[in-house]
């Protein structure tokens, strides 16, 4: 047995089925032996880990504490109500649901609250930086609901709010959504406010990505200003996979009817759990300093990865994800294929379409870089120009080429042994339990 992991249960793994271990196995392998930037990725504790492999699984837990549709929820109704009085006091919300399976389910139910079909629905352009439950045609969003897109200055990069305001007053949409996947910057709520209370809509913040951020008093709450705020758990708040929603208490049953019984059945009671620990770890001290770590590691990337000659969008970031236009290096490198070869070196990232890109999505001019994962790790701001010169490096070297396949070989060495000195999970080797 290479790895005890989660203790003695996973020699039950192991004895009853030897390939589902292996996979655990070599993905913790992977996650160790390599630079993990996805911006949407992170690593949960082993506290987290812990819930979500619990016998709260097991219970089916329909309806909400106290009101279930099946008997023996006293337990799971304790997780619940943790859950959500901690998300409160976090968030400072007034309302809390913790259901929701993921981001883009959360996305589903607020939709079901506010909006009906043909609705016209006012969210940032995809190509921009927004996100497919924000209007995209192959999305139930775009398909059900009538998408009006805006867009950042073509100068700046920044959200254009003259185009958001003139295309609210044109259109006066039933919701106006806040919020991106590709965006670094910070977005205007108060901005967004005025404009949606101008035109009668609800404000929608869908903050999937940067809830972390806020928890951790990193950056502005949405919360003081949205009807609604969506979203997910996983990113740098670095719960456990899944959803939830924010809103104002008027909006409480709609939310809850939406989330079930419209559109989910049971909620999955371990990742309820699992939030539960994660919101009682982001209202530490300790977390704080975390998120800020977060954006000034991701600030020292984008200024150190600008230094090897790849442009970052809009100048910079304010958040934990660069955009990296990479149309200036000599000779040109696509998204797709920096992704590529930067994979071969171990260094894991995503092609990501720039604002006005001139190639199409599945190829990109750019790649989206994040820091939440490498800062929990214990990576700092003087670790961030390392790892910008090995991002470099791996994306110029051409792996068809004798030189560019020599030259990612020395750069998986090289990464090896930085992230030797601040290994993700550096506790769990062998030695069981934390």
């Amino acid at each position: 047995m290479t790895d005890k992991f989660w203790g003695p249960d996973f020699d039950e793994l192991e004895r009853t089925d030897p390939e589902i271990a292996d996979v655990v196995l070599s993905e913790l392998d992977r996650q160790r032996a390599g630079l993990q930037l996805i911006a949407s990725e992170n690593l949960t504790s082993p506290a987290v880990l812990a819930a979500l492999g619990s016998t709260l699984s097991n219970k089916y837990a329909e309806g909400y504490p106290g009101h279930r549709y099946y008997g023996g929820c006293a337990e799971v109704d304790r997780a619940e109500n943790l859950a959500v009085e901690r998300g409160k006091a976090l968030f400072g919300a007034e309302h809390v649901n913790v259901q929701s399976h993921s981001g883009a389910s959360a996305n589903l139910a607020v939709y079901a609250a506010f909006a009906q079909p043909g609705d016209p629905i006012l969210a940032m352009s995809l190509p921009h930086g927004g996100h497919l439950t924000h209007g995209a045609r192959v999305n139930f969003s775009g398909k059900w609901f009538s998408p009006i897109p805006y867009h950042v200055d073509k100068k700046t990069e920044l959200i254009d709010y003259d185009e958001v305001r003139d295309l609210a007053l044109t259109h006066r949409p039933r919701i106006i959504v806040a919020g991106a996947t590709a965006y670094p910057r910070l977005i205007d709520f108060a901005a967004f406010r005025k404009i949606a209370d101008e035109v009668d809509a609800i404000l929608w913040v869908d903050a999937a990505h940067f809830i972390g951020l806020v928890a951790g008093k990193a950056i502005p709450s949405p919360v003081p200003y949205a009807d609604v705020v969506s979203a997910t758990t996983h990113k740098v708040l670095r719960g456990p996979r899944g959803g939830m929603i924010i809103c104002r208490g008027e909006h409480a049953k709609a939310i809850d009817k939406a989330v079930f019984p419209f559109s989910q059945g049971g909620p999955l009671m371990h990742s309820v759990a699992g939030k539960a620990v994660a919101f009682k770890e982001a209202s530490t001290p300790a977390f704080q300093a975390y998120a800020s770590a977060v954006t000034a590691n991701a600030a020292a990337l984008s200024k150190a990865l600008e230094a090897e000659g790849m442009r970052a969008v809009s100048g910079g970031t304010d958040t934990h994800l660069a955009l990296i236009d990479l149309r200036g290096l000599d000779p040109a490198v696509s998204g797709a294929d920096a992704e590529r070869r930067c994979d071969l070196a171990r260094i894991t990232l995503n092609k990501n379409a720039i604002p006005y890109d001139p190639a199409p999505p599945m190829v990109a001019s750019g790649i989206r870089v994040g820091s939440a994962a490498l800062t929990t790790q214990g990576f700092d701001e003087a670790d961030m120009g390392r790892v910008a010169s090995l991002i470099a490096r791996a994306v110029s070297a051409d792996p068809s080429t004798a030189t560019g396949e020599r030259e990612l070989a020395a750069v998986v060495d090289d990464v090896t042994q930085l992230v030797a000195t601040k290994p993700a999970y550096p506790r769990m080797a062998g030695e069981g339990p934390q």
